[in-house]
């Protein structure tokens, strides 16, 4: 495993336990080389989920799109990086366990949304925006209207 700070190969597991979600294991390492200490996750490799997109092309499905998602409509947001993981962790969940082979983007696109919404309303607004590909402003107040809604 190479450290992610320095691209040493050489570093050593200083704990591991399962996952909050018991499917995979949490691995504490630490750098022969610099020092610095990070986390990997070991999961079992599984059939790769297809991911059908808009225009009916297919991709292998890939965690990182998710992330980079919603790490953009929590910039600068009270989100702290544990909640941005437990977020990811849980859209994942959801949806491997549809059991699917193949899911259309749109149905992961309300998947984070709906995490996305609990987690932090402007996030979820920022999101459903690019997302949904918000016209102009109406459409901005009709999504803050659900919001408002949903709280009363």
């Amino acid at each position: 495993m190479k450290c992610p700070f320095c691209s040493h190969e050489n570093t050593k597991v200083i704990d591991s336990r399962p996952a909050d979600d018991n499917n995979s294991i949490r691995r504490r390492r630490e750098c022969e080389e610099c020092g610095k200490r990070f986390t990997t996750y070991e999961k079992i490799e599984s059939i790769p989920l297809i991911v059908i997109k808009k225009d009916n092309t297919r991709e292998t499905y890939d965690r990182s799109k998710i992330e980079k998602g919603i790490l953009r409509s929590c910039h600068k947001r009270p989100v702290s990086v544990s909640q941005i993981e437990q977020c990811v962790d849980d859209i994942e969940n959801r949806i491997f366990n549809l059991e699917l082979k193949e899911i259309k983007s749109s149905v992961i696109g309300e998947i984070v949304m709906e995490q996305l919404m609990e987690l932090e309303e402007v996030a979820y607004v920022r999101f459903a925006s690019v997302y949904r590909e918000f016209k102009d402003v109406n459409t901005f107040m009709n999504e803050i209207e659900k919001i408002l809604n949903k709280d009363h």
